[in-house]
């Protein structure tokens, strides 16, 4: 019992270390402002959009910006900046539904593995390697291929090929922390499989998958939008960043705003997640 309030107490400390550290990160800060100006517009889309992000008038077809119509017009003659604005919430529901439920299923499972080791391990980790053969873009394409083109489908791809890689660095953290005391006297107490691994274990490996949750926001955010480029993805009216760079690609020297903009876009986000995932990464690691 000693060992488990200890263990608690020097969480907590660790915890308080690493946000004291955060702050001081200037990346990090800036990368954290940005995310939550994201998350701001993405709340707040339906009003703050100038103008709604569907509704077609030819007669402004691909005009350049302007007072009325701050970052111009596409083909259609639709607002860029509401379809940007609205475009943030596809691409942040995306990130957050395909790390979320990759996240739950590789740790899980990557907890399982290695608790439970033997058959079961040995089953877990030949799934993990036999979807890491293949090149993960190539899979979520051929995954997205079979399913059609769709929204949720892309989402399902990249869960599929996603999950592996949490499932692995947590299976690696769990068999090191296993053999800890703590966990021996929670053994000891008569504490059954599920609630050793899930309430003394799993506290315990939460930094790696942290940062590989930023860091894949970055990444399923980055694959997504190359999806719906590749006409796999979001489907035409959805205000979706990679459908835009798609819609935009024939005008590209007639109106290159239809590309420039919802491409910055796409640049800030990966950025902003990969600014505070890299910083998450150098502070845990020293925690």
């Amino acid at each position: 019992m000693h060992d488990l309030v200890t263990k608690i107490i020097e969480n907590r400390r660790t915890s308080t270390e690493v946000f004291r550290r955060l702050k001081k990160h200037r990346l990090a800060m800036i990368g954290a402002a940005i995310i939550l100006a994201l998350v701001l517009i993405a709340v707040l889309a339906p009003f703050i959009a100038p103008h709604d992000p569907i509704e077609q008038n030819l007669e402004h077809r691909l005009l350049s910006p302007n007072t009325e119509y701050l970052l111009g017009t596409d083909n259609l003659g639709r607002c860029i900046l509401s379809r940007l604005i609205h475009g943030t919430s596809v691409s942040l529901q995306i990130g957050v539904m395909v790390v979320g439920i990759a996240a739950f299923v590789g740790v899980t499972l990557g907890l399982i593995a290695g608790y439970r080791g033997g058959l079961t391990d040995e089953l877990i980790m030949r799934i993990v390697d036999i979807l890491l053969a293949f090149p993960g873009i190539i899979l979520a394409l051929a995954i997205a291929g079979i399913l059609g083109p769709s929204l949720y489908n892309i989402m399902l791809a990249l869960a599929v090929v996603g999950w592996t890689s949490y499932a692995r660095v947590v299976r690696g953290s769990v068999l090191s922390v296993k053999e800890k005391e703590f966990v021996e006297a929670a053994q000891a107490l008569g504490a059954g499989e599920v609630r050793i691994m899930f309430r003394h274990i799993l506290p315990n490996v939460t930094a790696p998958v942290i940062v590989m949750a930023t860091l894949g926001m970055a990444h399923v955010i980055l694959a997504a939008a190359a999806l719906s480029f590749l006409g796999l993805g979001a489907q035409p009216p959805t205000p979706e960043w990679g459908s835009m760079l798609n819609d935009g690609r024939a005008f590209m020297r007639s109106a290159p705003h239809l590309t420039i903009f919802p491409g910055l876009a796409i640049m800030v986000t990966v950025l902003a997640f990969n600014f505070l995932g890299d910083a998450l990464r150098d502070i845990l690691a020293k925690a």
